[in-house]
């Protein structure tokens, strides 16, 4: 697992933790303006008040110096190294100390699966991301499970099967941390599907939102007539008590080429009060 980081010799435990979840990188890599994207984002959350960010689709190792960069401030980065980029495009940024992170892949999806070689193979760089912030205790669980392509979340669905396996992969991650925890990402799962439902029921996870977040996958990235749907989420488990939750990067972002949207998903953000173990 890949640590780097440097305090500056103080220790103050963290009663409320700002906890900030974004799909970075979205929208098609020709002519999206990538660089210019990722200096925003990197420089919205440096200015911004988030003691944690959990980033998606940190696809490569040049993906990470962009955000390494403009995110000075942010001295853990935790991801676990792989062949061109972080693990699953996972990486979490921190302000205070991390400790005992580690990475869960999801695994293969098996042949018979209703999937092209092309998305069994992403399936296969799916997983979780696991750290701890040391002085409150909390765990965070940064997610990307796999792309539902067809937007059908329901059980004939060919996407089902397999978003149930990695959930289920999921669960087993979460049962097995110990003290409060909270889970975020892009779950790829719609929150009024019953995949979601039965996860959420299953390891005791609320969503901060409540269920009122807007649709977090821009309408505008989807095909005519196609409604948008939530599919990011940050759910806290005991221990852990939202007080507040906003959503990030809702509209345009200035930038130099011009005002745009720094990824096809909306951001989310929520200020968390942790019970320490």
């Amino acid at each position: 697992m890949r640590r780097a980081g440097h305090g500056n010799g103080r220790t103050v435990k963290l009663r409320l933790v700002q906890l900030a979840s974004f799909n970075t990188r979205g929208i098609p890599v020709t002519g999206s303006r990538l660089a210019q994207r990722y200096a925003a984002i990197g420089a919205v959350f440096e200015a911004g008040d988030a003691d944690v960010v959990c980033a998606q689709e940190v696809f490569s190792y040049w993906h990470l110096r962009m955000l390494v960069r403009r995110m000075p401030s942010f001295r853990q980065v935790n991801y676990r190294r792989s062949g061109g980029g972080p693990a699953g495009g996972l990486v979490t940024f921190s302000r205070p100390a991390m400790t005992g992170a580690r990475y869960t892949g999801f695994g293969m999806p098996p042949r018979a699966a209703r999937l092209s070689g092309l998305e069994r193979l992403r399936a296969g760089f799916k997983g979780a991301l696991v750290t701890r912030l040391a002085e409150s205790g909390l765990t965070v669980v940064n997610v990307h499970p796999l792309a539902n392509r067809d937007g059908d979340w329901s059980p004939g669905g060919r996407f089902y099967p397999w978003h149930q396996a990695q959930l289920a992969t999921l669960a087993d991650v979460i049962r097995g941390i110990a003290g409060p925890v909270v889970v975020c990402g892009d779950f790829n799962v719609t929150g009024t599907s019953s995949l979601f439902a039965g996860f959420t029921a299953e390891t005791g996870l609320s969503d901060v939102f409540e269920g009122r977040c807007p649709a977090t996958f821009r309408a505008q990235y989807l095909p005519a007539g196609t409604p948008p749907s939530v599919i990011d989420f940050i759910l806290a488990g005991p221990g852990v008590r939202a007080e507040a939750a906003m959503v990030l990067f809702a509209g345009l972002t200035e930038m130099p080429g011009g005002p745009g949207y720094v990824s096809d998903h909306l951001g989310l953000s929520a200020r968390l009060r942790v019970t320490p173990p």
